[in-house]
């Protein structure tokens, strides 16, 4: 079952630059799949009830943004995870990319 997201009614920021998604050994993290190099990066993300701070990996290209841009994440999905007595939430994106301004507009 996959947690999609929605985040049309969400502005979402860039917080920190993109970078690679390491493994144990210190080596960019490849996904299974496709052998796609994947990527982190930490966005602000803020509905009308307030924010949180969260990172998202992508895989493919290294996306294409910069602190402070207003940003739009595609198919944005929640993945809970337990191991080792530790638990959390991983968010994973389709994609990261400049928001258009009609898209900002939306959000408000």
């Amino acid at each position: 079952m996959k947690l999609l997201m929605d985040t049309g009614k969400m502005q979402v920021m860039v917080s920190r630059e993109p970078t690679e998604k390491k493994d144990q050994n210190g080596r960019q993290k490849m996904e299974r799949d496709t052998g796609r190099p994947m990527w982190s990066t930490q966005v602000f993300i803020q509905d009308g009830e307030g924010g949180d701070v969260i990172l998202v990996t992508t895989a493919g290209a290294r996306p294409d943004v910069t602190v402070g841009q207003i940003v739009s994440l595609v198919k944005l999905e929640a993945l809970p995870w337990a191991t080792n007595g530790r638990s959390g939430v991983a968010y994973r994106a389709e994609s990261i990319s400049s928001a258009s301004i009609q898209s900002v507009k939306n959000a408000s």
